[in-house]
Parts: C-alpha cells; structure tokens; sequence
C-alpha cells in the first residue's frame, strides 16, 4: 500500500504542474470499430505502428487519426475514408461546453486551487438493447434479450491525468442446455491427493452464436421472483450490475502510459480478438499497467491485477478456493512498419503480496523457481511480417505447460496453442479487409491443476489461466481448433458490416465419449505424464467431437442526426458430432465417423440479433 500512495502522491505531483485542458486519456473500449480502421490503416502504411496494448487512449486514436489525415498524399485515402475519419476525430476531441441534448452528455471546465489546476467533467447516459433467437429445427425457439442503462463521469486533471467512472445495471436472459456431468481428470481417475468431483456441463447460450456471448454483468445474477439470491447465469429473466473504471496518465508525448483500471484489454501485435495470451474476450479486472515506448523500435508493457471468482456454487463457496491475481509483461519490438515481434511472460498465483511476479523487471517464469513451484506460468510470443498495402502474416504461440524432452505430437502435457493467419487489404471499398486464421488449442491448454498453496493451509486452490469462468487467452475451450474466414468492409460513412465463417471443432465434455481435458476446469493427472496411455492426445480419434460450421453477417448502422445506432448479426450453425468404435482416451488412434445418437444429435439452428445503442460512447 506504502508503494501505491508514494506512486499516486508523485503522479499528482506531476498533474498539478498542468496549466492547460488535457487531449482525454480515457480508453477507448476494446470492441469499438476504431480499431479495425486504425488497423487497416496500419497495414496500408498510412500511419505509424501502434502499440499492442490495448485499449488506446483516446489521445493516442486522434492523434493516429491526424497522422492518416495529414498525408501528404492525399489520394491515399478515398473521399469516405476521410468522411469516417473525421466523423471519429470529432467523437473523440474535446467538446464544447454545456449539454449537448444529440450525444446525451454535459461537459464544463473549471480550475481548482490556488494553483488553479483546470479540471474537466464529462457526464453522460447510455442505453444498449439488443434481443436475440435461436431458432433450431429439431428443438423449440428460445429467446434471450440484454437491456442495459447506464451513466458515466469522465474527464480530465491538467494535461496528464484523466479519469472514467461507469455504472450500469441491465435485465438479460441467455438459455442454456445442461448436457450433463464431467469430471476434472477423467471418470475412473482415483489419486487420494486430488479432487475428482463431477461437475455440470452447459452449452453455449442457445441464443448467441457459439463462443461469442460476453457476459456483462459481474459478481452474480438476481432472478425477478428472489432478488436476493445470487446465482450464477440468467437462463431466465435476472438483472444485474457492472461497475468499470479507470485513472489513466500520459507523459512524454504518450511514450509513458499509466493505468489504473478495471476495464477489457486485449496484448500482442496480432489483429484484434486474435490474440492466444490477453485476448478481449476475457473478463474485466482490476489491475495496474503501464507501457513505455522510449524509442520507435521498441517498447515494454506491465500489468498486476486481482482476478474474480466465478459463481458456480453459492458466493463464498465458489470464491473461497479462487483468490488469484495476475501479472505479465509484454516486450515489443518493431522493424518500422514491416516486422512485428513481442514476447510475454505471464502468470497465475494465489493472492500475495509477491514482489518478484509484480516487478516489470523480474522474469516471472524463472522467477518461479526462486519460490517452489506453486503458481501456474505462461509464456507467448507472436511474429507478424507486413508488407504495407497489401496486406502481412503472423504467426503466435502460446505455452501453458511444455517438456521438449517428451513426446511433442501425442502428450498432454504439451499444453500449448498455435495459430497462424494472414490479413489483406481490399481495395475496392472503404476501410474493407480479408482475415484468414487457424487457430489450435491442445488439451489442457489454460487449465491448472488445484494444490495446496503458501498462506492457504490444507484448501486446494484453482490457479487456471481463467478470470470469471472465462478464458484470459482465446476464446475456444481446451482440445479445440479453428478455421476463420471473416471480411470486413465500411461502404458508408456509418455503416459497417462483416461477413463471416468458421468451423470449429472441439472435443466433447459431456457423455460416453468425453474426451479429457476439453474444459477450462479440466486437471492434468500430476503422475506418469509421459507414460499413462490416457494422457495422450489424437485430436479427432480419440473420442467424441463436436464439429461447428457457422456462417453470420453482421453490421451496425448510425443515424446522422439522432443519438441512435443500430447493430445486427444473423446466420446459421449446423453442428454435428464425429466419434470412434473404441472408449475414448484409450491412449490409441482410432477411425472416427459422423453420427448422430440422442447423446450426441446433429442441429442446424438460425441465430438472430437486433440491437440498438443510445447515445452511443
């Protein structure tokens, strides 16, 4: 705590040198479209590399902005690319004083002190609604629904300090199918020094598309007939909270960014929603990050935060084996706009007040032998390789748990991912690209096994690479792979749309054929890794996958000259499964073939999603 008030007491100092209203240094939130265009730009070389922190400050997306505005050559960009430009830069700079009724904010200056140290506050209101159905052939239509008022304070201290406080409370429902039960290890697993105990399977929310449904309320939800209960998913009408927030400074031209937020982020230099190790995907927590980038080569980012529970039990059930925090680091470096490298060293540990995972300069994963080994590490890398106007490549690797001495090809304790895509600048229309991506998630891949931890007595802790039921890396579960084909184009100034396919494959977690270590609850037998013939993996001919092929448009359209957008996605998911002859994890490739049994059905289903944003941020 000492260290924390001397680090807030310095950067006060620091901001109170300030004579002048500040460019805002709040975040811009992680799924705006700013981003796509910001990174089309970037792969046209029309402007600098950016960083692979995200989310940007909204001083450093106009100032990206500017820079694409103020080419020399002009032609460069089209005549609606500069429209939707300039549409974002007066989004983002400073508005004028008193209530703007079109926007749904108020906005005035004052100065404090005797010093006089000017301080800006931006109020606002939003409202997202959005309902949703999945219509199946051979079930009944469900339906699930968000709606989701919310205010916020924003503003800024003098020219380096700036602060975002949002509330919301919201109304959701997203059914869900229970498929049963699955067990960490595996169903005949006996160790007296582990803990095997089934636990509920649920699928995907049947009114979203597979793997996109974010859940935007924290802690628990309330259902209508009992607000007082806490229960962990809103299969019928429930409300909810979520509370973010942020205190952010800038110096030395944005080469020195600090953060202290609870807020979506998403690292590495890879497209948005791409990355293996921080991906957007994962929950919020609060945490504290900065990033310096003394040289255009070069730059080094750090992060501390507390993780939060999931509620799969009762409140303090469910927190009491989950007290973990989380630190990485994240090295870049750049060869001008053509080669792109960072590496990241991250890590799981039971709450502590432990130095060496905190310290920037301190590699954790050998670090790690200093303690004992207790914590659960991560390291990841990714290499992108761009030529400017045409398009790049890029490749990632993300290492859970690894022994290069074993087997690589058939053990599960290779806890790895691998992906590889490429994306390409599409000339015709506005801002358009083509996204390519395979994506590989082994076995075991973010789990963790529970042990017994320093400060925490004979309880048998959970240190998976997971922050409120969700994965902190990618967004599939263990023992899954991808392939991703996704177009994205501007044609108007104020709509965006995107076309999409995937097939996903992933193993089963539920049934005769459940195939271990296909859940982020999942647990890697401690003993004869190498040599136990259920611990290796055959992805695909070991027992019962899911196989997904989903086709979905989508876009948003904003009204000009009232406070509204609109926003849609609509396709299909034909999902079936494929199994052996044999039991599963008999430690041997077998043949598989498509089936369709009432354990294991074939559906097509049509997804649908209408929503509206008032008073959009």
């Amino acid at each position: 705590m000492k260290i924390l008030k001397i680090l807030l007491c310095c950067c006060m100092f620091l901001f109170s040198l300030s004579g002048a209203f500040a460019q805002t240094h709040t975040s811009v939130h992680v799924d705006n479209q700013i981003y796509s265009i910001l990174e089309q730009a970037e792969t046209r070389g029309l402007c600098a590399p950016l960083s692979g922190v995200r989310p940007y400050t909204q001083d450093v997306v106009v100032s990206a902005i500017n820079e694409i505005l103020n080419l020399k050559d002009a032609k460069k960009i089209s005549v609606t690319e500069r429209e939707i430009l300039e549409q974002y830069l007066n989004k983002y700079s400073k508005p004028k004083t008193g209530i703007d009724w079109k926007k749904g904010f108020y906005y005035g200056e004052t100065a404090m002190g005797k010093d006089g140290i000017p301080l800006s506050l931006k109020a606002g209101v939003t409202m997202e609604a959005e309902g949703s159905s999945g219509i199946y052939l051979k079930d009944d239509t469900c339906f699930g629904m968000e709606i989701w008022p919310g205010i916020y304070l924003k503003g800024d201290l003098g020219n380096y300090i700036s602060y975002d406080f949002n509330i919301s409370g919201g109304l959701m429902r997203a059914p869900r199918k229970n498929h049963g039960e699955y067990y960490p290890y595996y169903e005949n697993f006996n160790n007296e020094n582990c803990q095997n105990d089934a636990f509920d399977i649920y699928s995907e929310p049947l009114t979203h598309f597979p793997y996109t449904y974010e859940k935007q309320w924290d802690g628990s939800v309330y259902f209508m007939e009992k607000l007082s209960a806490f229960e962990k998913w809103p299969n019928d009408l429930a409300g909810g909270y979520n509370l973010l927030s942020e205190m952010n400074a800038s110096f030395l031209d944005n080469k020195l960014l600090m953060r202290l937020g609870r807020l979506q982020r998403e690292w590495g230099s890879v497209p948005s929603g791409s990355s293996l190790a921080f991906n957007k995907t994962a929950r919020p927590f609060i945490g504290i990050e900065s990033e310096f980038n003394p040289v255009p080569w070069f730059s080094f980012a750090s992060l501390s935060g507390i993780l939060e529970y999931n509620n799969i039990y009762g409140i303090k059930d469910s927190s009491s084996t989950f007290q973990n925090a989380f630190s990485v680091t994240m090295m870049q470096f750049r060869f001008k706009n053509y080669i792109y490298f960072d590496f990241m060293d991250a890590v799981v540990y039971p709450k502590r007040f432990e130095l060496g995972y905190i310290s920037p300069i301190t590699n954790s994963f050998f670090y790690q032998n200093n303690l004992g080994d207790f914590d659960n590490m991560a390291l990841s890398a990714n290499l992108k390789l761009q030529y400017p106007g045409f398009g790049n490549i890029w490749f990632s690797v993300f290492i859970d748990e690894m022994n290069l001495l074993s087997d690589l090809l058939t053990l599960d304790r290779q806890m790895l991912a691998l992906q590889a895509g490429m994306t390409f600048y599409m000339p015709v229309l506005s801002f358009s690209s083509l996204k390519l991506s395979y994506t590989k998630i082994n076995p075991y891949c973010y789990t963790h096994n529970r042990g017994v931890n320093p400060w925490y007595g004979d309880t048998m802790m959970e240190t998976a690479y997971v922050n409120n039921g969700v994965s902190i890396g990618y967004y599939l579960p263990p023992n899954s792979d991808e392939v991703l084909v996704k177009f994205e184009t501007m044609p108007f100034k104020n709509l965006s749309t995107r076309l999409q396919y995937q097939m996903i494959r992933r193993g089963a977690d539920f049934g005769s054929g459940a195939v271990d270590g296909s859940n982020l609850r999942s647990e890697l037998d401690p003993s004869n890794r190498d040599s136990n013939p259920v611990l290796k993996r055959f992805f695909l001919h070991d027992g019962a996958y899911q196989w997904m092929h989903i086709i979905k448009l989508g876009g948003e359209w904003t009204l000009k000259k009232t406070p509204f957008s609109f926003y849609f996605e609509a396709g299909t998911v034909i999902s079936y499964f494929s199994n052996t002859n044999e039991p599963a994890n008999s430690g041997e490739s077998h043949s598989y073939s498509i089936i369709d049994t009432d354990e294991y059905p074939k559906s097509t289903g049509i997804i649908i999603k209408l929503g509206f944003r008032l008073f959009p941020k």
